[in-house]
């Protein structure tokens, strides 16, 4: 269900610097899950190891992402950014070590914390259940998987595996969806997830991955999920989780797009903006700052 949180006084010194909103993400499931179905873009391939052949790393992107914070605080949002080229280690960013609440994003978190503390393969029911979770954001599979694997400590478990400085657990225990993170963070996670420094096995791994690369056009709550990294690279597969809150301090929006783009997975991206704009608007501008750091909808 996406609904209004009350305003209320976050703690924390990474929520209170991202000033940022909370309320109610997507997608609370409305009766039954939709079908999985995959998106209109190219699966990316599983799990590949890094590109084996650097290239020369992408020529103007900096600019461009400078560029993409600019319009967007022009229009009145802010937007916090990362892209990491795994072949070559280039890594550009604006505002990237501020910490915001990452929405459905925390998901893929709790799918992964789930797949590394099994013992064994998941039940049936749990792999169905993760798989709504991940490809159509599924808030009630989210909740049960916190609840029964410990709520807070599936983040302390993570921060732990990847390293993740700025990554915090959610203010209040049993909310998973205020959990905060940083678009640097966000971005370490998918290469550790992807080269396994993050601990979780190959085949655990894929399986995330392979969700990711088919997520739904829309949430389980109805909500479309292809704003930023989908719609901004339409001529790239891609594997994303996204997040979505409405509305905090005033009606602002929130949208985070979150994942890895090419067929072998050689750049990984995160992207937050804060939008005082309506729901339409505010996800046609993170879709905008997707491609003006990629133009014409691929690398």
């Amino acid at each position: 269900m996406r609904g209004r949180l009350p305003n209320r006084l976050m703690t924390g010194t990474a929520i209170a610097a991202a000033a940022l909103l909370v309320a109610g993400c997507g997608g609370q499931a409305r009766g039954m899950p939709p079908a999985i179905e995959h998106a209109p873009q190219a699966t990316a391939d599983a799990l590949p190891a890094a590109p084996a052949a650097p290239a020369a790393p992408l020529a103007g992107l900096d600019t461009r992402v400078q560029q993409a914070a600019a319009d967007a605080a022009a229009s009145g949002a802010a937007i916090h950014l990362a892209v990491l080229d795994r072949s070559t280690g280039q890594r550009v960013s604006s505002r990237a070590d501020t910490a915001f609440p990452i929405a459905s994003v925390v998901k893929v978190f709790i799918a992964d914390d789930l797949l590394h503390e099994s013992d064994g393969p998941l039940s049936a029911a749990d792999r169905k259940a993760l798989d709504v979770m991940l490809r159509a954001s599924d808030d009630g599979a989210a909740q049960t998987f916190w609840n029964r694997n410990g709520q807070s400590a599936i983040i302390e478990r993570i921060v732990a595996r990847y390293g993740l400085a700025g990554t915090t657990p959610p203010y209040n225990n049993a909310k998973w969806d205020v959990t905060t993170s940083t678009a640097n963070d966000l971005v370490t996670y998918y290469d550790k997830l992807l080269n396994g420094a993050g601990g979780l096995p190959r085949e655990q791994a894929d399986v995330i991955i392979t969700n990711l690369g088919q997520h739904t056009p829309t949430g389980v709550d109805g909500y479309p999920q292809r704003f930023g990294i989908p719609d901004g690279l339409s001529g790239e597969p891609v594997a994303v989780k996204q997040g979505w809150f409405c509305c905090w301090n005033g009606g602002n929006q929130l949208h985070v797009s979150t994942g890895t783009i090419g067929v072998d997975h050689r750049y990984v991206m995160a992207i937050g903006a804060l939008d005082p704009t309506d729901e339409a608007a505010a996800r046609e501008n993170i879709t905008q700052a997707v491609r003006t750091v990629f133009p014409g909808g691929k690398i």
